[in-house]
Formats: C-alpha cells, sequence, structure tokens
C-alpha cells in the first residue's frame, strides 16, 4: 500500500451464491471508518466489485476528493479499465437491479473524465483487503479481528 498517502480507500464485495445476494462497501484507510455500503440486491461478486470501484470514483468527484482505491479483484480492476463490464449475468425481475446499476456505471465511465489511481490489493503481502466481508471458508474479515 502507498506509504506516501494519508488515505485511501478500500473497496469489496461479498456475494453469496453465483447469482446471489451481493452487496459492497468502501472503507477508508488508516481510520477503518465505512464511507459507503450497498446491497443486498441479486447480482454478482465481479458486479459487486466493479461497482464498488466506480461508486467510490463518483462519490469522490462529488466531494471534491482524489484518493488511491484499492481493489483485490483483477476482474473489476480490468472492467473499469476498458469502461465494460463483461458480466454474463442473465437478465431476470431479480438481477434487473444490478444490470441497471451496471449499466448506469459504464455510463458514467464514459461521461466522466475524472480518474483517480485504482489498485491492485495485494492480499498475498498485506492480507485481506480491509473492506473483506469475511465470508471466505476459515478466514476472518479484518472488522472481525478488531
Amino acid at each position: 500500500m502507498d506509504s506516501k498517502v494519508n488515505e485511501v480507500w478500500c473497496v469489496d464485495a461479498g456475494c453469496s451464491g453465483n447469482p446471489g445476494p451481493m452487496e459492497y462497501q468502501c472503507i477508508s484507510m488508516p481510520t477503518g471508518k465505512r464511507v459507503f455500503h450497498f446491497g443486498p440486491i441479486q447480482g454478482t461478486n465481479n458486479i459487486g466489485e466493479f461497482l464498488a470501484i466506480v461508486h467510490a470514483m463518483a462519490l469522490m468527484q462529488r466531494k471534491g476528493l482524489a484518493l488511491p482505491i484499492y481493489s483485490d479483484s483483477h476482474t473489476a480492476l480490468t472492467w473499469v479499465r476498458t469502461g465494460r463490464a463483461k458480466t454474463s449475468l442473465q437478465y431476470s425481475p431479480e438481477t434487473a437491479k444490478a444490470l441497471e446499476l451496471t449499466a448506469r456505471a459504464e455510463t458514467w465511465l464514459r461521461q466522466n473524465t475524472f480518474r483517480v489511481p485504482i489498485k491492485k490489493w495485494d492480499t498475498e503481502r498485506w492480507g485481506e483487503i480491509p473492506a473483506d466481508f469475511g465470508r471466505k471458508a476459515g478466514k476472518p474479515s479484518p472488522q472481525e479481528k478488531k
């Protein structure tokens, strides 16, 4: 993590099933304060990770902030970089909200030039990302470790 930066935002998503109930959140570091939380809605983990990054970017733009954002999702980082979520989630009444939000996020990326450094969280070196929901088998979330 950047040692020269005083504050960074870490985002993560949690999903039970694929698709399943999905939620995402953003945690400010080093304070550990939750910046935002969204969900659950029916979706996928990759969609949640993507939405979390774009949500963080849009919120920073509105607040006049320019902080680095960390995500542990290579897929979401790629989707943000290309401006397109290559999801295979099928439309249904249950998934409609996730797909609508994904389309809105893609539109936001196309229509806004605002960008901040978006970086890959190095889980191997730093442990679970602080925004983790702690749903991986046998691993406590960073919030549970406190």
